[in-house]
């Protein structure tokens, strides 16, 4: 528990950075045949409140089931991270006309966590998807986490708030992960795949 616990805090601080690099040194925006053919829409109910809702609702999911705590910490950890590596290698620009955090309360903690910066690959996408793939066992909470997916994809692209390969790359790139991490911490996997 500390082990995941400790990574990822540094996970955590790897994706303030690398955010924050990313911001310094963006180059300019490049076109993308989807954002450049549909009307910029301000979905920061969705974006923000909504993902930061999705990541407490996980939390109590989470601390509710037991058996789940030492991998999804691990798994967790190595998305952020990943993630994290992806956005200081592919530091694009912003697409013209994108809908920023305004600076409501949710706002600020959505931007102090460094939720707001880089694009590749789409956190919002991604992490659910990867819930998706962890809960897979559980029904609800697969088709739950595989709707959030899909509704926070399309929100981040009305919103150009990330390209559209930053989406439809990142539901790939969590499975990697999930089967690194199922490879890498076995025996935390084997709680969730095969309970006693």
């Amino acid at each position: 528990m500390i082990f995941g616990l400790v990574l990822l805090g540094l996970a955590m601080a790897l994706q303030f950075y690398a955010a924050s690099y990313s911001q310094r040194v963006s180059s300019n925006f490049v076109h993308d045949i989807f954002l450049d053919n549909v009307p910029v829409v301000n979905l920061n109910i969705i974006i923000i409140e909504g993902a930061l809702a999705a990541i407490a609702g996980s939390i109590v999911l989470v601390a509710r089931k037991p058996r789940y705590i030492l991998f999804v910490l691990k798994v967790s950890a190595i998305f952020i991270a990943t993630r994290a590596i992806f956005i200081a290698a592919t530091h694009t620009g912003i697409y013209p006309g994108q809908i920023n955090p305004d600076t409501g309360f949710f706002d600020r903690i959505y931007t102090d966590l460094g939720l707001s910066g880089g694009f590749f690959f789409s956190g919002h996408t991604g992490y659910p998807f990867l819930m998706a793939l962890i809960f897979w066992r559980e029904r609800i909470w697969r088709y739950v986490y595989l709707a959030i997916s899909i509704i926070f994809g399309i929100a981040v692209l009305l919103a150009h708030v990330h390209y559209s390969i930053d989406v439809l790359a990142a539901p790939y790139i969590a499975y990697g992960i999930f089967k690194m991490s199922a490879y890498f911490f076995p025996e935390d996997y084997e709680l969730i795949e095969n309970p006693l």
